[in-house]
């Protein structure tokens, strides 16, 4: 069997965050590998209330075109010219760190996700990139407390239930906590192979 990767992206308004969902690499796996973040928005669409002028979204939503496109310097280049002109929207600032990550520079992704959740605390989108981002770095307690917010607070962002089951089995050795959030996620998703065999092999490694 050939396997390959695919990418999907969806735009959910003017200021929602930038949807790059990494998808798994589909039939290919009976658990999860190292990296893989699910960056999809499904279910929960966040706009918030600052007006800004036309020039403003437009650059905007080429922004987004262009970071669909792979073109991450000129995302980023563009995005930093919104962020000044919509300094009270968090989406700017989670695009932006999106680039920085795929880029490489963890630094700047990291300030900005700071400043997204310093606009809107509770954003799960941005906690998300941020637990993705703490994961990446090695801060994996620091991750499982961000999924434990996210998840507590937004049960039906199915992003984050996905992403703290890789951590809990992947990095964290917790078969339990991986178990309970994809048992969760895949009642939402029941079309998940990948996830319907992971939690196959939790169930026969707990003996369930």
């Amino acid at each position: 069997m050939t396997c390959a990767a695919s990418l999907t992206s969806r735009n959910y308004g003017l200021f929602a965050a930038l949807l790059m969902a990494t998808l798994l690499l589909a039939g290919c796996v009976s658990s999860p590998t190292k990296p893989d973040g699910e960056k999809d928005f499904s279910g929960i669409y966040f706009v918030e209330n600052e007006s800004v002028d036309l020039a403003v979204r437009k650059d905007f939503e080429t922004a987004i075109k262009l970071l669909q496109a792979g073109e991450y310097e000129k995302a980023i280049e563009l995005l930093e010219k919104v962020k000044k002109g919509s300094q009270k929207n968090s989406a700017p600032y989670i695009n932006i760190a999106m680039a920085y990550e795929k880029t490489g520079e963890i630094q700047k992704a990291e300030e900005n996700l700071k400043q997204a959740l310093t606009i809107n605390p509770e954003h799960p989108v941005a906690n998300n990139e941020y637990a993705l981002l703490y994961r990446k770095t090695g801060r994996y307690a620091e991750a499982r407390q961000l999924y434990e917010r996210v998840v507590e607070r937004y049960p039906e962002f199915m992003p984050a239930r996905k992403n703290f089951g890789i951590l809990c089995e992947l990095y964290l050795d917790d078969a339990s906590c991986a178990l309970a959030q994809y048992e969760e996620y895949i009642q939402v998703n029941p079309d998940d192979g990948d996830v319907k065999l992971w939690i196959a092999a939790l169930k026969q490694r707990l003996g369930n």
